[in-house]
C-alpha cells in the first residue's frame, strides 16, 4: 500500500532549523540553516505559500544537483531536489531546495 501524500510546507521544516540531515547513499551530512517563506505571486494559488530551504554542508566534495533522499535525525526521510549554490562564506557549501 502506498503512503499517503502529505504536502511539504515551510512549517514542516521550520522546527528543524540547525538539525542535521544525512544524504542517503553517500557520506554527506547537511544542516538546515534557513527556511525562507516567499510571497505568493499574482496569478498563483494563494493557498500554497512558496518557500526555500537552505542547507549547509562541508566545503569541497560538492553534492551533485538533483533528487536526493535526506534523512532527519529523527528518521524522517524527504525526497528533495537539491541545488548547490554560490556560498560566499568560507568553510561551507550551501544548497537550496525550492518549493513553489
Amino acid at each position: 500500500m502506498a503512503a499517503d501524500y502529505v504536502p511539504l510546507t515551510a512549517d514542516t521544516f521550520a522546527p528543524h532549523v540547525n538539525a542535521t540531515f544525512r544524504v542517503e547513499g553517500g557520506h554527506h551530512q547537511l544542516s538546515l540553516s534557513e527556511v525562507e517563506r516567499l510571497e505568493v505571486q499574482p496569478g498563483h494559488d494563494a493557498g500554497v505559500q512558496p518557500f526555500v530551504l537552505i542547507f549547509s554542508g562541508p566545503p569541497g566534495d560538492v553534492l551533485a544537483e538533483g533528487m536526493h533522499a535526506i534523512t532527519h535525525e529523527d528518521g524522517t526521510t524527504y525526497d528533495l531536489y537539491l541545488i548547490p549554490i554560490h556560498t560566499p562564506q568560507p568553510g561551507r557549501q550551501d544548497y537550496q531546495a525550492v518549493f513553489n
